[in-house]
């Protein structure tokens, strides 16, 4: 269970993330804070594995709060930042920082959804091994919504797509597409193109599995580089 920490200077919208989150499978929340000085007593209180952040704070900005936290804090929690802020100089730092997305308001819950199934995609990779390959390298920093350079469509970053490399990291066992749509939720056709596509991007693994018909079944599994 990934556990978030919501800071927004606005009460009801802070609510409102916490709100769509807690609808997240995954996910849950471990509080809410609208300020910073309050943000860094519940960080010490909750540990959170991700801070949904919002640049205005009544007594920090955001990427001043993610400085603080990184000087007093043992453990520095991933962020994500949800904010009107929309100049260059902003959003700049916070990738400096190493802020894994940043959301410009007004969004719809469809897009903070898409980053929090990529976020919980990437920690799965993370998990995987305690070393990596470049490929590895490569599809870590594409679900971050970095392209590295001689990777072609790897921003896995639509809904979809990254729930069923979720599905597909989090098995111990190789899935087939009929599984992936089951648990998906989904036709097995629509599985099948995620599969294709995030196998060709590397990110994932088909294996060929001989039966008694002589005909090979696709099942799928983490990529292992």
């Amino acid at each position: 269970m990934i556990r978030v920490l919501v800071v927004d200077d606005d009460y009801h919208v802070a609510h409102v993330h916490a709100l769509s989150v807690a609808t997240i499978d995954g996910y849950s929340v471990v509080g809410e804070a609208q300020s910073g000085a309050a943000a860094l007593e519940l960080i010490a209180s909750t540990t959170p594995d991700l801070l949904l952040l919002d640049m205005y704070l009544p007594d920090c900005t955001g990427l001043e709060l993610v400085r603080r936290i990184s000087t007093t804090s043992e453990q520095i929690p991933d962020f994500l930042l949800l904010t009107a802020a929309r100049d260059i100089d902003s959003i700049r730092t916070a990738m400096q920082l190493g802020a894994f997305y940043y959301l410009v308001k007004p969004f719809t819950f469809a897009a903070l959804r898409e980053q929090l199934h990529a976020y919980s995609a990437w920690v799965e990779r993370l998990t995987q091994a305690p070393e990596a390959s470049q490929q590895d390298v490569d599809a870590l920093y594409s679900l971050r919504g970095a392209q590295p350079r001689g990777v072609t469509k790897a921003r896995i970053l639509e809904p979809t797509m990254a729930r069923v490399l979720q599905i597909v990291t989090s098995s111990v066992a190789p899935l087939s597409a009929a599984e992936v749509a089951e648990t998906l939720g989904a036709s097995r056709p629509t599985a099948q193109r995620c599969l294709a596509e995030l196998a060709k991007n590397q990110l994932i693994d088909l294996d060929l599995a001989y039966g008694t018909t002589g005909r090979p079944q696709h099942r799928y599994r983490p990529h292992r580089g």
